[in-house]
């Protein structure tokens, strides 16, 4: 059984079903679209990851990325067939309802669990675990509790008491990718958008890049990150894709663009409100990682 107090955080600082009417993108409606109908061929049907699928508009070109980068691991995030619906972890089907263009091809896992902010964290650990570089994976529970996976790889394990946490010698050292996932799921139980906006830097909105998180923590919040970025070779603005994992917890999803139909699913990122198909951040929600 899960501690209560823990249990209590864990619910309130998760991407909500029913976000505050000030953040949340209806369904129904969508303001501001531009009416001009696609004039360019943006999405490659046969593409296979986010690289391949998406091209970027016209005049903008691909940022050069550094090859086994967290920015190149997003980039090539593998995707699921053209007009895959997202599932949750149940197995039912979110419909899209102009929600996503694309489905990443990760698995999730069966418990509800694997939700907006846990999404993200998932995507950086692993990438860390790919690159062997098990030192850098740790995250904070919302009580502030850190939680190194060096630790649990060498037997470890979390006791948590009340609201209370220390570790254990629990069981023979192993890093399984089981081990890993299971790393994980203990992540995303007691840890969610309220630590992570904890633990992440402020970023200018005009420095924004692969990897970035808008993250608005708290109760409810929400978070997306940038999976891929362009840059117009005549003016220097750029163009961002988003990627998302939303409540009850489901699969990763490239977001559409409604508010400026003729690019999505690319997005332009400025000094304001940021709508997404489900939620609205502002600028200054722009958080980044650590070294």
């Amino acid at each position: 059984m899960k501690p209560l107090l823990l249990l209590f955080t864990f619910f309130f600082t998760a991407c909500q079903t029913e976000p505050p009417k000030s953040n949340i993108q209806s369904d129904t409606k969508t303001s501001v679209v531009e009416k001009t109908t696609l004039s360019q061929n943006l999405i490659h049907v046969n593409g296979s990851t986010i690289q391949e699928r998406f091209q970027p508009p016209a005049d903008y070109q691909r940022t050069e990325v550094t090859q086994n980068t967290f920015a190149h691991y997003l980039r090539t995030l593998k995707l699921k067939p053209v007009g895959s619906k997202v599932l949750y972890h149940n197995g039912a089907t979110k419909q899209n309802n102009g929600v996503y263009e694309a489905v990443v091809d990760l698995e999730i896992g069966k418990k509800n669990l694997h939700q907006c902010a846990d999404a993200i964290m998932r995507l950086k650990a692993e990438y860390l675990w790919q690159q062997k570089e098990y030192d850098q994976i740790h995250f904070n529970f919302t009580n502030g509790f850190r939680v190194d996976y060096s630790n649990w790889m060498n037997g470890k394990r979390v006791l948590v008491k009340g609201n209370k946490t220390s570790w254990i010698d629990k069981t023979t050292p192993s890093n399984t990718y089981d081990d890993f996932w299971n790393y994980m799921e203990l992540i995303f139980m007691y840890a969610g958008t309220a630590s992570l906006e904890k633990e992440l830097l402020p970023v200018n909105i005009n420095q924004a890049e692969i990897g970035d998180v808008l993250i608005q923590g708290g109760h409810p919040g929400h978070a997306i990150i940038i999976v891929d970025k362009a840059t117009n070779i005549k003016t220097g603005k750029s163009v961002y894709l988003l990627a998302q994992s939303y409540m009850p917890a489901q699969e990763l999803q490239i977001l559409k663009n409604r508010t400026v139909s003729k690019i999505s699913p690319w997005y332009e990122l400025r000094e304001g409100t940021i709508s997404t198909p489900e939620w609205r951040f502002e600028s200054g929600d722009l958080r980044r990682f650590g070294a």
